[in-house]
């Protein structure tokens, strides 16, 4: 099957390539798509939707979006939507990092979870999926792997943080990781 994964992130591509190896899978740039779509929703679901509808209006075929966020329960569930632009528009990875651990300097409930929609657009139709890993916000960075808040944040049940784990180790527990493994499981009712 092929299929397009709406996404200029090489970190996430890397991630739901090992996820789907029987998938003919392309990421937008190496689908020859040079466009950075607007994430111009209010939740994860919308924008989600937004990204698949867009690439599959513009070109006609098989895709699935997602987005992805941080909630953190202090925060009311910030960074949230805006979990890539929390310290700004151009911001990076350390920048927000940075900007949550100063937030929950004097917090003693560090309770967190990431949450991750994915829409797929299938032959016109369209299907969410929904993945969601609970843990907290580490006090300082551990670990060099992974992206984004990775580094400080360690799943509950574990002693690691996702970027002390292998990839593969992360893909079987975590939010995006077990989105794919719904839309893995549709994706083979579909086929049979």
């Amino acid at each position: 099957m092929k299929m397009i994964f709406a996404t200029n992130n090489a970190y996430k591509l890397k991630e739901i390539k090992l996820a789907l190896p029987d998938m003919e899978l392309k990421g937008l740039q190496e689908a020859g798509i040079m466009v950075d779509i607007p994430e111009t929703g209010i939740t994860l679901e919308e924008n989600a939707v937004i990204k698949a509808r867009f690439i599959y209006s513009k070109y006609g075929v098989n895709c699935f979006a997602d987005d992805t966020g941080l909630e953190v329960q202090v925060l009311n569930g910030a960074p949230g939507v805006f979990s890539a632009r929390y310290a700004g528009p151009n911001c990076d990875f350390g920048d927000n990092n940075e900007k949550l651990l100063k937030e929950l300097e004097s917090e003693n409930n560090r309770l967190a979870q990431f949450r991750t929609v994915i829409c797929l657009i299938l032959d016109g139709q369209e299907f969410l999926f929904e993945g969601v890993c609970k843990g907290e916000i580490l006090n300082a960075y551990h670990g060099k792997d992974g992206f984004g808040y990775d580094p400080i944040f360690k799943p509950s049940g574990f002693k690691q943080s996702f970027a002390e784990m292998t990839l593969h180790a992360k893909n079987e527990i975590s939010h995006r990781g077990l989105a794919v493994q719904k839309l893995i499981c549709f994706l083979k009712q579909k086929k049979n």
